[in-house]
């Protein structure tokens, strides 16, 4: 207990999860056992587990082509995949291997391509304006079929492969069925004035449903190959399918048995209808109202593409925005959302109470709420224009964002996840960039806009209740108590003190404001920025205030005397974001060239640097215990982040105990001489002065050298590897010359030439050990020279002493002892 009392700095985070884009448009398909969503993105094919919504597959071309075109068979055994290098690759999806690779032979990129109902033909339609058959198992082109005119988008087999049907639609509106028997078109169907979408077959294949963007679905006899029924649906349609006929369940608004479709298209909703009456008999009905604008082709809520999934009985949307939506085929209920892409974060933030959600501002109206756990997205809808901010209360079930549509929302979440918007604010001149929530209680919220304006609102007492049933009722209209014009310039950030008393204010007018929550009265400013600021923040302990700015320093303010107490510097660019970590002692800022920092306010340091992120780093929050982070960046990417402090603190301090007794283990095996154990042991700490201490130890024995030979016989390649790695750097230094030239000679006298060429780095060493082993041998040269003229000089020197000169061979005179 008394651990959890003291601050512990942190020194390091690690990524423990990232959200990425997995769609940036195109065609999408699923798995005929509805387990798994394949989408492209760029040069990846991504496969998605449509449970867990994680990617388990990224596939990608090996020249880095953007992927054109795909197709998964019936059978889902084989994908095969079109790039711009005009090449196909068959892939083993499941090990994410390419099985077989050959030119498409088009002269253009494939533009579509499907599988026959026994996967055993492919077709693609080019740019080229051809179309093409494969056989997949034999590897070979059987047809080539010319006659179309511009880009081949769609390419159908007849459901009935006996008949050897294909069908085709190109830019000219026709609609072309090729008999493959004899490789020549049987005709060209004609009603559609613009781009023929989709083409859907029924169970039996006698008719076809074939939809355009001339706002027209049109049903044909496939016998007479005469055109049934033509119907006007009143929108621009990317996709039409036909709804399969059931005994036991029906989708809505379906009657009667027969033939009945749905469409998708620039409504944004799904419509059944019923081709025998022309009527639309049931129309989807959306959780949000539709803008005005929804009618138009270029509406954010268009949808682009619609599959069934029978397996699952859902039906699959994809939007303008690349969200990919399952709806029940019954009921025509949203059951789950994915978001594909999410542009430019914007903000991000915890979400929960127990932290379990992060919601997103994206550059769209749209928000997203993420569960961690399961990748579920939430897409919320309200906001007309861009979602500029979000902040989070703190309780963590209800949220505030602000747009370029110039109001604030409240939302709530309820105990199974789901959100709702409970409150809608307007009233600012222009686009509200950002806004913060009360700290203590859930009170107040507070909006600064770009009419630097600065707006305090008031949450009225029914949306602090409890009250189950509010979630069906319009959002409640907030009125704000307070404006004040704050600043000269955009009002950049916002935040609010622990004790809901003081609100600060950052601005691109290079000043932060504090100000009292009570009147807005302005009570200091602080000066010292060089450039706009970007962001302020309360410490949760001290009376301080902590802003980032464009001119990539970042200060710490003291409330008291608006003074500058501390200024970091080292962010190359702007710092976008800054929030305080362990208790206020430490911060984490975020900077316009996709780096975080961590520092420590009480020395000034930068402990870390982590570099992630590609782009600038909008949103920076931190969860309330203080042992994770999540970051959004401009590069499109999410990253949730674990501190690691105490485990890279706890895998030290093994590391140092486990080298501590691998220490003492080698100093007992130096002492009983048991040299083979020593010296292994030695390689494997990776130590070369304890290797080459127990080298010095062998060499110093009796009969050292053969005992050092014995010794290196008996390691293995990797081992000797290791040891020719260090002699390479002993033999630089004369003091240890000597013991690296023994190893060298053992290797050279055991190791036969072709084994010591499959070393790793022999290269390196011999081109390394060459010079200073030719300037040891001149050296030993030098000192033999000197030794032979030093042995000269002394046989040959004249003693001055009187008595005979001993040359080495005569024996000196004894002296006669004097006269008694």
């Amino acid at each position: 207990m008394a651990e959890s009392g003291r601050v512990r700095f942190k020194s390091n985070y690690a990524v423990s999860r990232k959200i990425e884009p997995f769609y940036k448009g195109g065609k999408i398909q699923i798995s005929r056992d509805g387990s798994h969503m394949f989408c492209t993105c760029g040069t990846q094919l991504n496969v998605l587990d449509i449970e867990t919504g994680a990617v388990t597959q990224s596939i990608e071309q090996d020249d880095q082509e953007e992927i054109t075109s795909f197709a998964l068979s019936p059978d889902d055994e084989i994908l095969v995949t079109g790039s711009r290098a005009l090449l196909l690759k068959q892939w083993d999806w499941r090990e994410n291997k390419c099985s077989r690779t050959w030119k498409a032979i088009h002269t253009a990129p494939v533009a579509s391509m499907t599988f026959d109902p026994t996967s055993t033909l492919l077709a693609t339609g080019g740019c080229d304006s051809t179309v093409k058959i494969w056989d997949v198992l034999k590897q070979y082109c059987t047809h080539n079929l010319k006659g179309s005119s511009g880009v081949v988008h769609i390419v159908e087999f007849h459901p009935d492969i006996s008949l050897l049907q294909l069908f085709s639609s190109s830019m000219d509106y026709k609609i072309r069925i090729w008999d493959l028997s004899s490789s020549r078109c049987l005709v060209a169907l004609e009603t559609h004035y613009s781009a023929v979408t989709s083409l859907s077959f029924t169970a039996d294949g006698a008719t076809l449903l074939s939809s355009g963007r001339d706002k027209v679905c049109t049903v044909w006899d496939l016998k007479t190959l005469k055109p049934k029924r033509t119907i006007p649906v009143y929108e621009s349609v990317e996709a039409a399918v036909v709804l399969p006929e059931s005994k036991t369940s029906r989708a809505p608004g379906v009657q009667s048995r027969g033939l009945h479709f749905i469409t998708a298209g620039s409504k944004g909703i799904l419509r059944i209808w019923d081709p025998g009456t022309a009527v639309c008999v049931y129309t989807q009905t959306l959780p949000y109202c539709l803008p005005k604008t929804a009618e138009e082709d270029a509406s954010e809520h268009s949808l682009t593409h619609c599959l069934l999934v029978p397996t699952r009985n859902e039906i699959a949307t994809v939007t303008v925005g690349h969200n990919v939506l399952l709806y029940d085929l019954q009921t025509l209920h949203l059951k789950k959302q994915f978001a594909g892409y999410s542009e430019e974060v914007l903000d991000v933030k915890f979400l929960g109470t127990e932290d379990s959600y992060i919601v997103v501002a994206t550059n769209s109206p749209q928000l997203k709420v993420f569960e961690l756990a399961t990748s579920n997205c939430q897409i919320l809808h309200g906001h007309t224009e861009t979602v500029l901010a979000v902040d989070v209360f703190r309780k963590g079930t209800k949220f505030a964002s602000c747009a370029k549509d110039r109001s604030v929302r409240i939302w709530r979440m309820d105990k199974s996840g789901q959100v709702t918007c409970v409150a809608v604010g307007s009233g600012h001149a222009h686009g509200v960039g950002t806004l913060a929530c009360s700290r203590l209680k859930e009170a107040f919220i507070v909006s600064g806009s770009q009419d630097c304006t600065v707006k305090i609102w008031k949450l009225p007492g029914t949306l602090l209740s409890k009250d189950r049933g509010d979630r069906s009722l319009t959002p409640k209209v907030l009125h704000a108590h307070v404006t004040e014009k704050c600043h000269d310039k955009d009002i950049n950030s916002i935040t609010v003190s622990p004790n809901d008393k003081l609100v600060a204010t950052g601005s691109q007018d290079k000043t932060a404001k504090l100000w009292a929550v009570e009147d807005c009265s302005l009570l200091g400013v602080f000066r010292g920025h060089k450039r706009g600021i970007w962001c302020v923040q309360f410490s949760p302990m001290d009376q301080v205030l902590a802003s980032s700015s464009a001119d990539g320093t970042l200060k710490v303010w003291g409330l008291q005397d608006f003074s500058c107490l501390k200024t970091f510097e080292g962010h190359d660019a702007s710092v976008l974001k800054v929030v305080f970590v362990s208790r206020g002692t430490q911060l984490l800022t975020s900077g316009s060239d996709g780096l975080l920092k961590l520092w420590t306010i009480k020395t000034n340091e930068c402990v870390k640097t982590l570099d992630v992120h590609e782009d600038k780093v909008w949103g920076l929050h931190s969860n309330r215990q203080d042992d994770a982070i999540v970051t959004g960046s401009s590069d499109s990417s999410i990253v949730l982040w674990k501190d690691v402090t105490e485990t890279e603190l706890a895998e030290a301090q093994g590391k140092q105990e486990e080298l501590i007794e691998k220490k003492q283990e080698l100093a007992n095996l130096l002492h009983e001489k048991q040299y083979v154990r020593a010296l292994r042991l030695a390689l494997s700490l990776d130590q070369p002065h304890t290797a080459l201490t127990v080298i010095k130890a062998i060499l110093q024995e009796t009969h050292g050298e053969e005992k050092l030979e014995e010794t290196m016989l008996k390691l293995r390649q990797d081992q000797k590897e290791s040891l020719l790695k260090y002699s390479t750097t002993w033999n630089t230094n004369s003091r240890n010359c000597h013991e690296a030239q023994a190893v060298i000679g053992i290797l050279l006298r055991h190791e036969a030439p072709e084994t010591l060429l499959q070393y790793n780095g022999i290269k390196t060493a011999v081109e390394v050990l060459v010079p200073y082993t030719e300037r040891h041998l001149q050296r030993m040269g030098r000192l033999l020279q000197g030794s032979m003229f030093l042995d000269f000089m002394w046989q040959n020197m004249k003693l001055s002493d009187a008595s005979a000169v001993w040359d080495g061979q005569k024996q000196p005179e004894q002296s006669q002892p004097p006269p008694s």
